[in-house]
């Protein structure tokens, strides 16, 4: 009888050709511990170069390209932030998940609750002049943390405001007005299609606004001033008769869905204005998160007026993205019957839930930006270094304009 060690055994596949799908299942890199006996996954340190703009590392880890450099964001609950050696680590429970070299680090943001960061860690980061900012979960800032020695910001910020006074304030209000009416005339194209032929009148009716606020776009290219103070009442004026138009054009888009009268601020009392309202107050929370890290003041426009606890700048920036993250998701949401409720004058619980994740889904899509596809969130955080960059004499302003 053979004993169990001499027993050799042999398995011949009947179909060489076929690998069952276990094989094909790609598990994690993975060590076995001596001391306790168990795989342990190995910790990946993230320093090799990688192509795209924006890559997501791990499960509310992503990291954005900054020139050689990356923006590390990080969310999730329970999630531990150190100093080891030369790395920023980070660690869910007691393991050591990710590394990250400090040299290719531009700043760290914090996107949501949970998380912690070892006192060790936040002083490398400072002494390094790498900026630690805190958002919550909507994306607005709550705290940010630099060195006092971080002479980028100051930099940026003291371009912004003399800026007010040259023609660098003309070109980039012009642009942003540029772009918001290229965007308006887009985004009622891109609705229009559909009554090409379900509704021919309607559609020859949007098709002609669309056409005009072309035309509206080719008077603001040709304003030309010293400074923003010459020129803003015009550039207003324009942006004013574009918005008049676009209203209009929306209003014969969801004629048949919902009852629209025309754009109201404050007070709306109609759902399409209150869905809007809401829509614009999430947009604002992102751009005003992206100006902060951007190291800009957000409360120093150029388009916008400066008064006391308005956010100009962030007015200003939310210009190009209103149409592609908020306009469109309303226009596609009230076509597509949405169901909203109103509650004293306001949209009801269920209503603002349903709605805001549908904006939250919008900033997490697609777009192309420059060449390659980004999600849109991360397109306002690099518009707001673009205008850092452009402020600071690094380069031009190339404005949002989405493709439809």
């Amino acid at each position: 009888m053979a004993t169990e060690e001499s027993v050799e055994s042999k398995v011949t596949r009947i179909r060489p050709e076929y690998e069952p799908e276990e094989a094909k299942v790609v598990m994690p890199l993975a060590q076995l511990n001596l001391f306790t006996g168990q795989p342990e996954v190995i910790r990946f340190p993230v320093e090799a170069e990688f192509e795209e703009e924006e890559i997501e590392v791990g499960e509310g880890i992503t990291l954005v390209k900054s020139g050689d450099t990356s923006q590390l964001i990080v969310s999730g609950f329970g999630t531990f932030m150190s100093k080891v050696s030369e790395r920023l680590t980070v660690k869910k429970g007691k393991k050591i998940i990710y590394e990250f070299p400090f040299f290719r680090l531009s700043e760290v943001t914090v996107a949501s609750k949970g998380i912690t960061l070892s006192t060790d860690l936040i002083m490398e980061l400072c002494q390094r002049g790498i900026q630690i900012n805190f958002l919550h979960g909507t994306g607005k800032p709550y705290a940010k943390i630099v060195a006092p020695a971080l002479t980028a910001t100051v930099q940026a910020r003291r371009e912004q405001i003399l800026a007010l006074n040259d023609e660098r304030s003309v070109r980039f209000s012009r642009l942003i007005v540029e772009a918001k009416v290229g965007n308006q005339a887009k985004l009622l194209k891109y609705f229009g299609k559909y009554l090409k032929t379900s509704d021919p009148e309607r559609f020859e009716k949007v098709d002609t606004i669309a056409k005009n606020l072309a035309g509206v776009r080719k008077k603001v290219r040709a304003v030309q001033g010293k400074d923003i103070q010459e020129i803003r009442g015009t550039l207003m004026g324009l942006e004013g008769t574009a918005g008049r138009l676009y209203w209009d054009g929306v209003k014969e888009i969801i004629s048949q869905k919902a009852e629209f009268m025309g754009r109201v601020h404050r007070g709306a009392t109609d759902t399409v204005n209150a869905l809007l309202n809401y829509g614009y107050g999430i947009l604002y929370t992102q751009v005003w998160g992206a100006v902060i890290t951007a190291g800009l003041e957000p409360f120093v426009g150029f388009l916008h007026v400066d008064r006391p606890g308005k956010p100009s700048l962030v007015l200003d920036l939310v210009e190009e993205f209103r149409q592609p993250v908020v306009d469109r998701t309303v226009i596609a949401n009230v076509n597509m019957g949405l169901k909203t409720r109103m509650e004293g004058g306001l949209l009801d619980a269920d209503t603002r839930k349903e709605f805001s994740a549908k904006i939250l889904e919008r900033l997490e899509s697609r777009e192309n930006y420059q060449g390659k596809k980004y999600q849109i969130r991360s397109i306002i955080q690099l518009q707001a270094r673009g205008l850092a960059s452009f402020l600071r004499g690094d380069g031009k302003y190339r404005p949002f304009r989405f493709k439809w």
